[in-house]
């Protein structure tokens, strides 16, 4: 009950958002998505044994979300930023040894695999409109259901059993399947201009993406011993295990809604 009572009040909230309200009104939910993503993140990767500064760090994930999301700064200004600075602190720790290596990369890792993805779901609304934002989700919300759907029904083999046991073979095929079919169908409307052949193979990749995406925050929590990455969400966990699979999907969609449909 409480999964499906969470489930109807922020699903409006989020369509609702993006369909009614303006670029920005996404823009601001995506950085308050990324800011909770990143404290959830944080957990994890202290449960591992890193060290992550969370003021610092978070302004840094916060700052790239929005400089993707609603500037036209570049990319690699991010990046090179976020590089400089948690190297800095590495320096000035003055703690010689491997968790050098470990804590500034664990903190960058924070803004790239949350940072820019969220940005780059804002800047998609931006310049591509609100349908191009849904189609995104939709895809995402039938390739997971058929995931769970199809290994039900038909699952034999396992997918990742090390990563997660539950995840079939035959699970994820549907998820392929039906992931890329509604995405080349609702792209034929929300892409007129995109040739066929593109965008399944676009599409499918989505698919794919998401899953991996999936398995990747299920990788972390597996390796820090903890199901959920927060009790945020009644009966769906955290942020970051609701949005885990548009992280990974999100930066292709944007160079093919940005640079190849046209």
């Amino acid at each position: 009950m409480a999964r499906v009572l969470s489930a109807l009040v922020l699903l409006p909230l989020v369509v609702g958002a993006v369909w009614f309200l303006p670029p920005v009104a996404t823009l601001v939910l995506a950085s308050l998505a990324a800011v909770l993503a990143f404290v959830e993140y944080a957990a994890i990767a202290e449960a591992l044994g890193a060290r992550v500064p969370r003021s610092i760090t978070g302004a840094a994930v916060l700052a790239a979300c929005i400089v993707v999301g609603g500037t036209s700064v570049s990319v690699d200004l991010v990046l090179m930023s976020a590089v400089i600075v948690f190297g800095a602190l590495a320096v000035a720790s003055g703690a010689p040894g491997p968790a050098s290596l470990r804590d500034a990369s664990a903190a960058t890792l924070a803004v790239v695999y949350i940072g820019l993805p969220l940005g780059a779901l804002a800047a998609v609304r931006a310049f591509a409109g609100r349908e191009a934002v849904l189609l995104l989700m939709l895809t995402i919300v039938i390739s997971d259901s058929a995931q769970y759907y199809c290994g039900r029904a038909f699952g034999r083999r396992p997918l990742a059993p090390a990563i997660s046991p539950k995840k079939t073979l035959e699970g994820a095929i549907g998820g392929m399947v039906f992931g890329t079919a509604a995405m080349t169908w609702g792209g034929l409307y929300v892409f007129p201009g995109a040739p066929l052949a593109l965008l399944v193979l676009v599409s499918a990749s989505i698919a794919a993406l998401g899953m991996v995406g999936d398995l990747f925050e299920s990788m972390l929590k597996r390796s820090a011993g903890i199901k959920d990455s927060s009790q945020l969400i009644p009966g769906h966990g955290g942020v970051l295990d609701r949005i885990d699979s548009w992280l990974f999907a999100a930066p292709l969609y944007y160079a093919f809604t940005r640079y190849l449909h046209f």
